[in-house]
């Protein structure tokens, strides 16, 4: 079990536990839980995290098939500028491993922001806390248990 995990379960959260054998040698860990797992990458979501100009840190949930635009988030924010967090900060915060942060059941709670791409869907995929686990759940619930915000922030 994840923190992740324990707290969908805690909550009774409606979610769904897929798993796969991660290849250590695997250049993107979103791409490949999409393959692995034989989903729509456009529904597959990786958790990124950023530093605005005063240091806090901020979630941003975006699509694997895409990239994160610093711009919009900082926009969404509320914050001038925002870069990409620094890796042991992000581990630090979350208690999660780099490639395994879930948006989900963090150390610290941040300000998360989901792309509003996951909100058609009935369901997308984000990491359970480990790599070769994510968690299906729908865009909604995934909002309420991280207090998220939807916004444009992901870049095709």
């Amino acid at each position: 079990m994840t923190p992740a995990l324990d707290l969908l379960k805690k909550v009774r959260a409606e979610h769904r536990v897929h798993s796969y054998e991660h290849d250590p040698k695997s250049a993107s860990y979103g791409l490949e839980a999409a393959e692995k797992l034989g989903l729509d990458p456009a529904q597959v979501f990786k958790t990124l995290l950023a530093a605005s100009e005063k240091g806090e840190l901020l979630v941003a949930v975006v699509p694997v098939v895409g990239s994160l635009d610093l711009k919009h988030l900082a926009h969404a924010a509320g914050v001038k500028k925002v870069e990409m967090a620094d890796p042991a900060a992000a581990q630090r915060a979350t208690g999660y491993l780099l490639g395994g942060i879930s948006p989900l059941g963090q150390k610290k709670r941040l300000r998360t922001f989901i792309d509003s791409s996951a909100q058609p869907f009935a369901s997308i995929f984000v990491s359970a806390g480990r790599r070769g686990l994510e968690v299906e759940l729908a865009p909604a619930v995934l909002a309420e248990h991280t207090q998220a915000t939807f916004a444009d922030i992901g870049r095709v």
